[in-house]
């Protein structure tokens, strides 16, 4: 399965970074190809070096102007001319979609891809994967969306808040048909 990753390029603490490590290390022994914004910086490199460590592919999809951080050692690197087209490419390569812990960009990829779900653009199956409660105030805000009718289906078929990254890929397996 292609899983798209939405997450930051920063460095960030061992309480970030050892999740993050752990999911890549589930993807790679599960034979999955990382998709994922092409940089070789922060939590973005600790994801790919633990998918890539483990036997899954990488394919990056990094843009002009962060084309300077992309990763020399994937599978397969794509430089979209601006952050629209990377987020359209990362959408289309990928099966199913990742949110981790991330700042203005990952929460404006999430929103994206969310959006386009909602308008049956893609029924692709879309994950937070909520380390160290870092998205408990964005579940409690999209549960409120719900509650009030603002969103035109229910917040269980428009995403799914995973604790681990061991249920969040049980629930992508079980989402596109892997056993």
């Amino acid at each position: 399965m292609n899983i798209c990753v939405f997450l930051s390029a920063a460095d960030l603490d061992e309480r970030y970074t050892r999740p993050a490590r752990e999911f890549a290390e589930l993807l790679g022994k599960g034979g999955h190809t990382l998709v994922w914004g092409g940089s070789d910086v922060g939590l973005m490199k600790v994801v790919a070096d633990g998918v890539q460590e483990n036997g899954g592919r990488l394919v990056g999809i990094s843009v002009e102007f962060l084309a300077y951080k992309a990763r020399e050692q994937a599978d397969e690197m794509i430089t979209a001319k601006d952050l629209a087209e990377r987020k359209a490419l990362l959408l289309e390569k990928s099966d199913a979609i990742v949110v981790m812990v991330g700042g203005t960009g990952t929460l404006d990829e999430a929103t994206d891809v969310l959006e386009l779900k909602k308008h049956g653009k893609h029924a692709k199956p879309v994950v937070v994967l909520n380390t160290e409660g870092f998205y408990d105030g964005l579940k409690d805000q999209f549960r409120r969306m719900d509650e009030e009718g603002f969103l035109p289906l229910p917040l269980t078929d428009l995403v799914f808040f995973a604790e681990d990254g061991v249920s969040a890929l049980a629930y992508l397996e079980e989402s596109v048909g892997i056993q």
